[in-house]
């Protein structure tokens, strides 16, 4: 995405000579992003390879603005630098669009903090164009225990963009009978574990089924009703699912939807893989939380090793983010195999109280800013 600049400047200044007051601020920001801005107009301003900006260079554009606002898409992004009366004219233009129920921020301040608002901004508005280019799979469908995860898929294409499409149990079995040899960086690094090799064997037969039904279908994530698999195969879809996770394919278990949408939001937000856990145990008086899955992305830890197996809301309305410290990774014997204990920010009472679902989601560094900003837009 290029970043747009529609200028707005009142006829009665001489626009030349407010552009050369205007250059070093312009500049200065312009360094801070290594990026140029590029000059846009109205009819190209709600084009999608634009991030657009509207710059109000001056005071006494109010009523030009009210004049051409509905033929601009928002949310709006006003840019107002510190000189001829352009932040007073950009509080009264944000209070006109808050009145007509639009969405709108003011970009004021030093350029350091300019350039880093506009980064953060335009990596959400990336994101939320990207997000109607996405489809995800469904395979088989949600386990039966998940019986707070039934997703409305219209509803979900109207507010996010996402296309959820269903894939039989049936079909994903037919791939995985094909016995396709699919390569992986990981492969030679997995087999010199030394675990069972007949088990390595079937969770990578699995693997080439997933991956088959990832290109047939060009899927940017999948969900897997994975239990079916054990039942089947007497094996599991976990190796798999790291793998695929691992490639930037977002793969999540027992074809929880919601979680499924939520990691493609984190991992395209943060570039960062994603690891789908749930709750084990709390300690309120330290407000730490035990969260455990059966596998993660193998690019997300510093190293793995092979064990035996153990065993967002639908709306997109409500979410829960928080920063934290990893104070330990547990070994557990009584709980699914990759496990973490968690000293959180947030109140870990959430979990016991307002919790909108069973499985969160995990991923390395302090994201909670930028989540926020998405689900604010």
């Amino acid at each position: 995405m290029k970043i747009g600049l529609y200028h707005l400047i009142s006829e009665m200044h001489n626009e030349a000579y407010i552009d050369s007051t205007l250059k070093s601020f312009m500049v200065e920001i312009e360094e801070k992003l290594a990026e140029k801005f590029e000059n846009i107009n109205l009819k190209n301003i709600n084009e999608k390879d634009y991030f657009p900006l509207i710059f109000i260079q001056s005071g006494g554009v109010e009523g030009k603005f009210k004049q051409i606002f509905k033929s601009i898409k928002g949310p709006y992004l006003l840019l107002s630098s510190g000189l001829h009366n352009s932040l007073a004219a950009s509080l009264e233009i944000a209070s006109f669009l808050r009145q007509q129920g639009e969405k709108v921020e003011i970009i004021h301040g030093d350029s350091n903090y300019i350039a880093q608002r506009i980064k953060e901004l335009k990596k959400v508005f990336e994101i939320k164009n990207k997000l109607p280019t996405l489809k995800l799979g469904v395979i088989g469908q949600p386990s039966d225990w998940l019986i707070a995860s039934e997703v409305d898929y219209k509803k979900v294409k109207d507010t996010l963009g996402i296309s959820l499409i269903d894939v039989e149990m049936d079909e994903l079995v037919q791939e995985i009978e094909q016995k396709y040899r699919f390569d992986h960086p990981k492969l030679n690094d997995i087999k010199n574990k030394k675990f069972n090799s007949k088990s390595i064997e079937g969770a990578l037969k699995i693997y080439s089924g997933f991956k088959a039904i990832v290109n047939k279908y060009k899927f940017d994530g999948i969900t897997v009703r994975c239990f079916d698999l054990l039942e089947i195969y007497k094996n599991t879809g976990c190796l798999g699912l790291s793998l695929l996770n691992e490639e930037g394919i977002v793969a999540g278990c027992e074809g929880d939807i919601p979680a499924l949408i939520s990691m493609v939001i984190l991992h395209y937000l943060t570039d960062e893989p994603v690891f789908m856990a749930n709750p084990a145990s709390i300690n309120l008086d330290q407000n730490e939380i035990i969260l455990a899955h059966c596998t993660l992305p193998l690019n997300m830890p510093d190293k793995f090793y092979l064990k035996t197996h153990f065993e967002l809301s639908g709306d997109g309305k409500n979410y829960f983010v928080s920063s934290g410290e990893i104070i330990e990774n547990l070994n557990r014997k009584n709980l699914c195999r990759t496990q973490i204990r968690l000293k959180m920010n947030e109140n870990v009472k959430y979990f016991l109280q307002d919790s909108i679902g069973n499985h969160h989601l995990i991923c390395k560094g302090d994201y909670s800013k930028l989540v926020k900003e998405f689900f604010r837009w």
